[in-house]
């Protein structure tokens, strides 16, 4: 079986398939839409990172695809309803750089607050200008974190360790950590803090979350960071917040459009902007990070090669069935109607087929059950087991 890993995905996944016996492709850049199309045929597992759009059409030339790894925390790139109706599991890595974002963002309000990209501007350029305008420690400061998951609730913890105020602003009911303080509203955490960072997902809703009309609710002189999605942000606005001097500086690792690869023109309304901080979409880049995820998603998706275990799936159901030795494991993805469970046990039990081993789990519109057997079965087992009007994908597993 052959895996396409795009967009310099950490050599320790190249690694590990290749162990596992598949033939590994390795790209550097991200590829368009229609050149996934043309490269996805005989692909069972592809490897991507934040800037290939997995669309309805290039699944629907992904004959052979079996699983999409997402090798970064957000899935938003991934038609991922269209990838469950084609049977296709998404994995992500939810949990394995949230500790390189969080010492980005701390970095980064350190140095905005020090005004730090204008102090080695300077140097470089051969002005000393040894001055303490505009310069503030961070310790005393109040910080809103709009989002408190994985990422938001870290940087609470570490930011009080700095000597900062937290307060923070998320649509579901979460805990506080420490002392941070919990705000009701939007309005209500940009009206009492110096420093906003966003650290939302990518759901559709949240396109264009962040504009005029939020700046403006931000106090004078703020700084706002945005390591999170590109299109939460408007960008425009931004810029023109920075020049009225109503910010005071900004921190941006993702944008709208990125450039396909290293070496590619960055274009942005931002560049060229006092005390503004742009990076490449880094958050998550370190060489810890990169090799974790590397580890993380590799792994997942060769279970669900060998054994069809689905745990921590972004759109399928979340089961894992342990592997018992000598017996053949069906594997069927299947519409989440009642009765089916019983209907795929009355084919086994009409040919004779004993069941060993069995687990079903739902979500949503899907349901997913592994049958381990332990008799031999003929192909008219498959045929129908694939003939069901439910059916919408049907593996055949065997284990060692």
């Amino acid at each position: 079986m052959k895996v396409l890993l795009l967009e310099n995905i950490h050599p320790v996944a190249a690694e590990a398939f290749r162990r596992a016996g598949f033939e590994v492709d390795v790209r550097s850049t991200s590829l368009s839409e229609d050149e996934l199309v043309d490269e996805l045929p005989g692909v069972s597992l592809l490897g991507i990172r934040s800037n290939t759009k997995v669309t309805p059409r290039a699944l629907e030339a992904g004959k052979d695809l079996l699983a999409v790894g997402c090798f970064c925390i957000g899935t938003n790139q991934v038609d991922l309803i269209d990838a469950a109706d084609r049977g296709v599991a998404v994995f992500n890595a939810p949990f394995s750089n949230t500790r390189s974002v969080v010492e980005l963002v701390l970095g980064e309000i350190v140095a905005l607050a020090r005004r730090l990209p204008e102090k080695t501007q300077r140097m470089h350029e051969g002005i000393w200008d040894k001055s303490a305008k505009g310069s503030h420690e961070v310790r005393g400061r109040t910080l809103g974190i709009i989002g408190y998951g994985n990422i938001g609730t870290q940087l609470s913890v570490l930011a009080e360790n700095l000597g900062m105020s937290v307060y923070f602003y998320d649509i579901a009911d979460k805990l506080a950590l420490g002392n941070a303080r919990r705000c009701s509203t939007l309005a209500e955490l940009l009206e009492s803090v110096e420093c906003v960072t966003l650290h939302v997902d990518g759901r559709d809703s949240n396109h264009g979350f962040f504009g005029e009309t939020e700046f403006a609710m931000m106090r004078p002189r703020s700084l706002f960071l945005n390591l999170c999605r590109g299109f939460v942000v408007d960008h425009a606005a931004l810029r023109r917040n920075i020049e009225s001097g109503h910010l005071a500086g900004a921190a941006i690792d993702v944008f709208p459009e990125e450039p396909k690869g290293k070496g590619d023109e960055f274009v942005s309304e931002l560049r060229g902007l006092p005390n503004v901080i742009l990076t490449p979409h880094i958050g998550g880049s370190t060489e810890e990070a990169q090799q974790d995820i590397g580890e993380f998603v590799a792994g997942k998706l060769a279970d669900y090669m060998a054994s069809g275990a689905t745990s921590l799936s972004v759109n399928l159901p979340g089961i894992a069935l342990p592997v018992a030795g000598d017996t053949h494991r069906l594997v069927h993805l299947h519409q989440n109607v009642p009765g089916v469970l019983a209907a795929i046990n009355r084919v086994l039990a009409e040919h004779g087929v004993n069941v060993e081993g069995q687990l079903l789990g739902t979500r949503d519109e899907y349901g997913y059950v592994l049958t381990d057997i332990g008799s031999e079965y003929g192909e008219d087992v498959l045929a129908q087991l694939s003939a069901m009007p439910v059916t919408i994908r049907l593996r055949t597993l065997r284990s060692p």
